[in-house]
């Protein structure tokens, strides 16, 4: 393991805004603000989750726009979650935090309701295993643990596959609406937060000629 990464991975251990719970612990003793959100943030405001979002893009983006919100970014990668909580410190954006673990255990972290939108944006596509995608019915199935009733979720993604995957195959069954749809996002006049910020990967995929899909719905 690289100097850098291990020089990341102890500065996480000091930062208010990130969250590392071992599976164990997790087991053990659950976590301790599962339900209890608004005592971190020091209110009571929706909150919004990224899910797989490596430096956490739009957890900042949205979270500068909408300080009336709380926003939270899961990743399992801790090198990359510290870019996020770093920045998220040094703005500082008091909205902001981010959990380390894995997107299966995310249920352990939040109380039912305590959820009100959640985003996936560029997560892997899963080919050969369609249960893995977290548009999933059984990651959906997940969600509904904690979201509160008529919460917004949004995919955002260049998989072609997983885009028709999620709108064809899984929303019509799972009692959602869908309220926009496109396979091509950028030659569209849709002017909403899909196109607040562009992540890393997102731009390598348009500079490769990719188009860029999404899915905004409610359940």
């Amino acid at each position: 393991m690289g100097h850098h990464k291990l020089k990341r991975f102890a500065e996480n251990l000091t930062f208010g805004n990130l969250f590392q719970v071992g599976f164990e612990q997790l087991e053990q003793e659950g976590f301790a603000l599962r339900g209890r959100w608004h005592e971190h943030f020091g209110n009571d405001n929706p909150i919004t989750l990224e899910l797989g979002c490596g430096k956490g893009d739009y957890t900042l983006a949205l979270a500068r726009i909408h300080p009336e919100r709380n926003f939270i970014g899961v990743d399992i990668k801790g090198a990359r979650l510290w870019r996020g909580a770093k920045t998220a410190i040094e703005e500082p954006l008091p909205n902001v935090a981010f959990i380390r673990t894995r997107i299966e255990l995310i249920d352990r972290f939040f109380g039912p309701g305590e959820v009100s939108e959640v985003w996936v944006t560029f997560c892997d596509p899963q080919p050969k295993k369609p249960g893995k995608r977290l548009t999933s019915p059984r990651f959906l199935a997940t969600y509904r643990r904690f979201l509160a009733t008529g919460s917004t979720l949004h995919l955002k993604t260049d998989s072609q596959e997983l885009y028709e995957y999620t709108l064809n195959e899984v929303l019509p069954n799972e009692e959602c609406t869908v309220l926009f749809s496109t396979a091509d996002l950028y030659n569209t006049p849709y002017e909403g937060e899909a196109k607040l910020t562009q992540t890393f990967y997102e731009r390598m995929f348009l500079a490769e000629g990719k188009p860029i899909t999404y899915i905004q719905w409610k359940i």
